[in-house]
Parts: structure tokens; C-alpha cells; sequence
């Protein structure tokens, strides 16, 4: 990872909506149930998969990787799945990915009520239980711009963390009521059915998907395209480093957080649902103050002093004697850790366009999941080598002295960027009859600047490199002259005409006001000239698809 632009202040966000108002939309309401119920569902597995795996093998390092199986699939298929979510119809998919989950609850049902849950099958199936979350995740996420306005996206990406926070609480609590009282077989048996219900509740959504007269974009192209997004993006860039970060030592408290209960003067079940639920609690709490926290401090310092306080929490729980004084550190714990995530998340958010917002998330998540899925993994096995307290307090001065390494890297974003859509290009003209899959194309864009201004247009140039690879892009050049000095062309390689025509329906305000910025450069009355080739076989070669004069690309 290459490192970014000196950054300017991370910028706040003004949210003109209360924390609950997207509530008040229907559609979003009956979604937002069924995301708390399917997040509740996945708190009670991991509960249940937590606590069963204590019972089944004394193994510090077998207990971990539970965290490490259920965060693993979002690691591997996160970016797969905010591809998908992007490119199929969203209602579907939803619902598909929702019953993939009751699916493996019937399995891990089954299992149990059989004898045959051992551990490894156990971590097999928690594994599959979060590929069914992998693949779901994105596509909340993505639907959120389509049921709420955009003044009111920050108060949706609240209620998601509360969706996501309320789940800690309700999950763990009737898990360990389940466990208490009967076992884990009961628990799989509700959430098989908590789990079908929400997927019947999907079925009644009556989405209406966006007509488009281009073909669906291809997988692997559509993978493509959202990490060369993010790639091309230094403040993206410097968000997924420092979520990957900061989760890979945050994770710890988490990940042994079973045995941390188990170690407590007359524990049960009861103990760690009550531990896990008083983080849940905290980050509520916190998310549900974020409006007010924003106005008072920038997201570099939210995720510094959140950091700071998560891993001062994480000593205190390693070193409480007992559960009650351990109690309130987990509560506080949670809010640090809301504070920290919700602070990055935003700054992802309004770095990313509609078009790409699936996509771009999904790389977040894979990033988060990442960090959370290798950390468990690190800090587990230095628990099961050192003890327990030890691998505590070394994930905890590992958080800070991870800020001294990440320091230059501050959260930015693009303040003067408008990433709202801007459909005012219109769509090249042809001379002849193009087929959406032929490619590749190649666009020429022929401007005469004036030789006194080559480095500033040059340095204006690197802005539309950027643009034109975000957007896809297979290959950029900026070429001059040697005979005419005055004379510069740029050129892009798109992979089909289709692609090519995407970028007319994808330009945002930044986009088009960065193409004025460009022409502005330009010599003479006229605007630059344009042009644009398909490859075509070889008895052809030379066709060229004239575009109408001052068409903007």
C-alpha cells in the first residue's frame, strides 16, 4: 500500500436527520426488523458455537478460532459478494443468503440432536453459517440509498450499527438463557426458524430493480472494477488499512472473551451471555450519541482516544477478579469500539458512489473480518502459550503501539469531491450497429495547451488517471507531441463498449467538474477533439466510431 497524500482533516458529516427517522419509511422499517432478527439469529450461533466449543475440548486455541470461522468466509468472500450485490437483483439475493443461513442452523440442529457435533464439525459449520453472513452483509448495506433520502443515510448507517449492537445484547442473552436452561440443540432449533421467518419476510419486499438497456456487468469484471476503485482511492486506502488494523488487536477481547468468563468465581453459561451483553449495551449507548460525539471531535481523533480506551479495557478485564468489576470495563469496552468502527465506516461511506458503494463496503468488511479473523487467531495462540491475562494485555500495548505506526496515515476525505450522480454526458453516437460485449474500446482526447502550463495541466492529468482507472479503466497514457509541444493526447482502454457506456450513467458532480477543469487548459474556441475505437478482426481493422463534436467524456 502506497502512502497517501498528505491528508487534510477528516470532515464531518452534518446529519440533518434524528437517529430514528428512517424508521418512518415503511419499506426500510420492515428491512431494518428483519436485519436486527438475522443479526440476532448470528449472535446466538456464535454464542451457542462459543460456548459448546468450551465443552467440547479445553483448548484455548480451539475456542478462538471460533471467532476465527465465523470471521474467516467474510474475509475470503467479502469482495465476491459486494460484486454480486451490485450486479444481481438485491431482493433475491437478500433472501437467498438468508436461508442459506437457516439452512445450516437445521444442519447444526441436526448435528446436536445426533451426538455427532465434534469440534472440528462445529467449526465447519460455523464457518458456513458465516459464509451465509459474507454474502449478506453487502447487500443491506447497498439497499440502504435505495429505501432512505440522502440526508438521512447517516441515521441508516446508524441504525445498521444499532441493528448490528442490539444483536450483541438480544442474541447472547437468549442463547445463554437457552443454554441455562435446556441447550445448544434448542438454540439451532430457534434460530432455524427465526431464520426462515426472516427470509419469508424478504419475500414480501416488492423491490423494483433499476431498468438498464446495458448488459449486466460481468463477475470477475465487476470484482475488477471495485478494487481498482478502492486502489486508485488514497483516503479509501488508508480507511481499510486502519480498519484492518485496528480490528486485528481489538479482536482479542472478543475471541477469548468465553474463556475470560469461564475463569470467574462460579461462572456459567449466564456469565458470558451477561459479559458479551454489557459490551452490546456500551455500543449502543455510544451509537446512539454519535450526532453529538461527531460535533466535538474528527474521525482521527474518535478512533485514536477509542483505541486508547478499548485497549485500557482490555487490561481492566484481563485483571478483574470477578465478573462485576469486569462488568462495566466490557460496557465502557463496547463504546470505544462502536466509536472507532462507526468513525471509519463513515468516512466510507461518503467516500463512495452509489454505483460502487456495495462494492467498496464489502472491501471494508473484508478488511474488518480480516483483521478480526487473524488477530483471533495470533491472540490465542499467545493466550494458550503465555496464558490468558498475558494475551490480553499484549493485543492491548499491541493497540498502541499501533497508532505510533499508523499515525501518518489520518483519515481523509475528499471535501471538494460531489459524489452525488450527475447525468448530464450523453451517450456517444456510432456510425455503425456496436454490440455492448465487442471491445476494447479506445478513447483519444486531443487537447493543444499552452507550453508555459504543461506541468499544471500534467499534475491536473494524474486527477483524470485516477478517474478514468476508478471507473475501470483497463490502461491510462498522457502523451505529448514531439513536433507540436502545444499538442497532448490522452487515452484509456475500456474492456467493452458496454463499460465504456457505463461511465455516462456513473459520473458524479467531481467527475464532471473535473473534466471542466481539464478543458479549461484547453487552446482555442473549440472544445477537445474526441474519438473512439473498437477492435475489430483484422479484415476490419481501421473502423472508427466518429463521435459528435465536443462530446464530453
Amino acid at each position: 500500500m502506497t502512502t497517501p497524500s498528505p491528508a487534510a482533516p477528516a470532515a464531518r458529516p452534518v446529519d440533518t436527520a434524528s437517529a430514528w427517522a428512517p424508521l418512518a419509511i415503511p419499506t426500510f422499517r420492515t428491512l431494518w426488523i428483519v436485519w436486527v432478527t438475522a443479526n440476532i439469529c448470528m449472535g446466538m450461533n456464535d454464542v451457542a458455537a462459543a460456548w459448546l466449543m468450551t465443552s467440547l475440548t479445553h483448548s484455548p486455541v480451539m475456542v478462538a478460532l471460533v471467532q476465527s470461522a465465523a470471521a474467516a468466509p467474510v474475509f475470503l468472500l467479502g469482495i465476491p459478494s459486494g460484486a454480486l450485490a451490485d450486479i444481481l437483483d438485491r431482493r433475491r439475493y437478500f433472501m437467498a443468503t438468508q436461508f442459506w443461513v437457516a439452512g445450516v442452523a437445521v444442519l447444526l440442529f441436526a448435528a446436536s440432536v445426533t451426538g455427532a457435533l465434534s469440534p472440528h464439525l462445529l467449526l465447519v459449520l460455523t464457518f458456513a453459517n458465516g459464509v451465509g453472513f459474507a454474502m449478506r452483509w453487502p447487500v443491506f448495506s447497498a439497499i440502504m440509498p435505495e429505501l432512505v433520502p440522502r440526508p438521512q443515510m447517516p441515521a441508516a448507517q446508524g441504525l445498521n450499527g444499532v441493528a448490528m449492537n442490539v444483536s450483541r445484547i438480544v442474541g447472547p442473552m437468549l442463547a445463554g438463557a437457552m443454554l441455562a436452561a435446556a441447550s445448544g440443540t434448542f438454540v439451532y432449533a430457534v434460530n432455524a426458524v427465526a431464520s426462515t421467518a426472516a427470509g419469508f419476510a424478504i419475500m414480501r419486499w416488492r423491490r423494483k430493480p433499476e431498468v438498464s438497456k446495458l448488459p449486466a456487468e460481468r463477475f470477475l469484471g465487476a470484482i475488477r472494477v471495485g478494487v481498482q476503485y478502492i486502489a486508485q482511492s488514497p483516503p479509501l486506502r488508508v480507511v481499510m488499512l486502519r480498519i484492518f488494523v485496528f480490528f486485528t488487536q481489538s479482536t482479542a477481547l472478543l475471541a477469548l472473551l468465553p474463556v475470560v468468563a469461564k475463569s470467574y468465581p462460579g461462572a456459567g453459561a449466564g456469565t458470558y451471555t451477561v459479559l458479551l451483553a454489557a459490551m452490546g449495551a456500551g455500543a449502543i449507548v455510544a451509537a446512539l450519541s454519535m450526532t453529538r460525539l461527531r460535533r466535538h471531535m474528527g474521525s482521527n481523533a474518535m478512533v485514536r482516544y477509542g483505541t486508547l480506551l478499548h485497549a485500557a479495557m482490555t487490561v481492566a478485564v484481563a485483571l478483574a477478579p470477578d465478573v462485576w468489576l469486569a462488568l462495566p470495563a466490557m460496557f465502557v469496552a463496547g463504546m470505544a469500539w462502536i466509536v472507532v468502527a462507526n468513525a471509519m465506516l463513515i468516512v466510507a461511506q461518503f467516500g463512495l458512489p452509489d454505483w460502487v458503494r456495495a462494492r467498496g463496503m464489502a472491501i471494508m468488511q473484508t478488511a474488518l473480518m480480516g483483521g478480526n479473523a487473524i488477530g483471533a487467531a495470533i491472540w490465542g495462540q499467545v493466550a494458550s502459550s503465555f496464558g490468558l491475562r498475558i494475551g490480553l494485555i499484549a493485543a492491548a500495548v499491541a493497540a498502541a503501539l499501533s497508532l505510533l505506526l499508523v499515525q501518518r496515515f489520518k483519515l481523509q476525505t475528499a471535501e471538494s469531491e460531489d459524489l452525488r450522480p450527475a447525468r448530464v454526458w450523453k451517450e456517444p453516437e456510432t456510425a455503425f450497429a456496436v454490440d455492448p460485449h465487442d471491445g476494447p474500446v479506445m478513447v483519444t482526447i486531443r487537447y493543444r495547451i499552452d507550453p508555459a502550463r504543461a506541468a499544471e495541466f500534467a499534475q491536473v492529468m494524474q486527477e483524470s488517471r485516477r478517474f478514468r482507472l476508478q471507473h475501470g479503466a483497463l490502461a491510462w497514457e498522457l502523451l505529448r507531441d514531439t513536433a507540436e509541444p502545444d499538442t497532448w493526447i490522452e487515452y484509456y482502454v475500456d474492456e467493452s463498449w458496454a463499460q465504456h457506456l457505463r461511465r455516462f450513467d456513473r459520473a458524479t458532480a467531481a467527475d464532471v467538474a473535473l473534466t471542466e477543469r481539464k478543458y479549461a487548459f484547453h487552446l482555442g474556441p473549440e472544445k477537445p477533439a474526441v474519438a473512439r475505437y473498437i477492435a475489430q478482426s483484422a479484415g476490419d481493422a481501421g473502423t472508427r466510431a466518429p463521435t459528435p463534436p465536443g462530446a464530453l467524456v
